[in-house]
């Protein structure tokens, strides 16, 4: 069975300003598991991007418990915020959806920043790190886009430089908020199998919000779907059997087949 890096323990996710504090979601209890994809499935507005921001400490959980194995502890379960943010640099890639806006970088330049942590005051890269770098382009397919410029790249190109970089910052966890929210169809598969890939050939534990529903049930590992009122988890069977996958896509005029995993629209 694949090994637990992260546990959630009742956790209550949402914003405290001064006077107020708004509950997005509360009581979940979970796991995420190295070497597997675990997607993150629901409506707009659901809070996905608050428990994605939450899980890589951009932001603070109102209550409950995230769990963190990872070598940094010495390969013991801590508490998120018992970690340095130097440490937690080492434990947590986070690739996000915007697309970033940089010029006069090459792609093995973009890719060398995800060695920051690693690297003195002065931000001097060695040999070793450049191997690392290096192995990372690898890893991800993009060798032969290592000189171009970065601003050139097709988005689905660019995106993959953005894992690379999350790949060359050594965590054993990367998080990603929409990876295939700006590309076409073979590519936001590629880009599915590529991180499944990785996860399996790296042992990563890789955790991703995506609105992409039938090419999550596909690829994905471990679904998390969140509803008003609490997450289902379990594998893309499991959640067809239970009927939350149907509670979540079926409309007037969309049905959900459990049994194939597909959505069928009534032709009008």
């Amino acid at each position: 069975m694949d090994a637990e890096t992260i546990i959630l323990k009742n956790l209550c996710i949402g914003y405290r300003t001064k006077n107020i504090i708004r509950t997005v979601a509360e009581g979940i209890n979970a796991a995420i598991r190295q070497g597997e994809l675990t997607c993150l499935l629901g409506a707009n507005g659901i809070g996905k991007s608050t428990l994605l921001r939450t899980l890589s400490a951009f932001q603070p959980k109102l209550g409950g418990e995230i769990i963190i194995r990872s070598q940094e502890s010495g390969n013991r379960s801590q508490e998120i915020d018992a970690f340095t943010d130097k440490e937690l640099s080492r434990v947590i890639g986070v690739v996000l959806t915007e697309k970033p806006d940089i010029r006069n970088m090459t792609v093995r330049e973009l890719v060398a920043l995800g060695r920051s942590p690693y690297t003195g005051f002065w931000g001097t890269l060695h040999d070793e790190d450049w191997q690392v770098v290096d192995e990372a382009i690898d890893a991800v397919r993009i060798s032969g886009l290592r000189e171009r410029m970065v601003h050139t790249l097709s988005d689905g190109e660019r995106q993959k430089v953005m894992i690379a970089k999350a790949l060359a910052q050594q965590t054993p966890v990367i998080f990603l908020d929409e990876p295939t929210a700006f590309l076409d169809f073979p590519s936001k598969v590629e880009m599915m199998q590529l991180l499944r890939r990785l996860a399996r050939e790296q042992q990563k534990t890789i955790f991703l919000s995506t609105h992409d529903f039938e090419l999550a049930l596909q690829v994905a590992d471990t679904l998390w779907l969140m509803e008003t009122g609490g997450v289902s988890i379990g594998t893309p069977r499991e959640l067809a059997e239970s009927g939350a996958l149907a509670r979540y896509v079926e409309r007037p005029g969309i049905t959900f087949e459990a049994e194939t995993l597909t959505v069928r629209v009534a032709q009008l």
